[in-house]
């Protein structure tokens, strides 16, 4: 398969940031409501409900290069106009890069739980974490979370109980939106998927 060369017309569809923090009206080039998709792997999930909802802009976050541009063509070969990825790690991005009540909605699914004790600290979630993403929010704005992991969805239940800035729970309602690979391979097993719906406070 051939990779396309920055040359390529759907390099355009990726974001390369000069200052901070993100500017998503000179992104999309209109003040649509954005969601963006933290750690948006393959780019499934974007993609399906980039074409589901044009009406909306949808920013991917995916920190390996060959997944932002396997989206990137995609996106381009479906004259997808509301997409865009950026090649970042997802905790930078939320934490540095996001103007104070700028996006709509996120979207965390099956991030990687590192299950060894000694690995917790390298997970992404964290109260820190919360607090940079519920300041992201705009008012009402929703944060989506999916995990195949118990352990891991029960600490960050702990995480958003001690931060005091949600309203939750949040009846889940997948409202017409795409799913990941993870999904669909869990959902074929038939094995447990935790769901997590938060409201930011205004």
């Amino acid at each position: 398969m051939r990779i396309p060369s920055e040359e390529s017309p759907n390099a355009k569809l990726e974001i390369f940031p000069v200052g901070i923090p993100l500017r998503f009206s000179e992104i999309f080039g209109n003040d649509l409501p954005v969601e963006m998709d933290l750690g948006s792997g393959s780019g499934k999930f974007l993609l399906e409900t980039a074409k589901a909802f044009p009406e909306r802009n949808f920013l991917g976050v995916e920190r390996l290069l060959g997944r932002i541009r396997k989206t990137r063509r995609k996106a381009f070969h479906s004259d997808l106009e509301n997409l865009r990825v950026l090649r970042m790690e997802i905790d930078h991005t939320v934490r540095f890069l996001i103007t104070k009540g700028t996006v709509s909605r996120f979207h965390l699914y099956f991030p990687d739980p590192w299950p060894k004790r000694r690995h917790h600290s390298r997970r992404v979630v964290d109260t820190e974490f919360f607090k940079a993403a519920w300041h992201g929010l705009a008012d009402n704005g929703e944060f989506w979370i999916k995990t195949d992991h118990q352990e891991y969805f029960d600490r960050i239940v702990k995480v958003v109980e001690q931060s005091n800035a949600w309203v939750t729970p949040v009846e889940w309602s997948d409202e017409g939106y795409g799913t990941t690979d993870f999904e669909d391979l869990f959902l074929s097993k038939k094995l447990p998927i935790y769901r997590l719906r938060l409201r930011k406070c205004s």
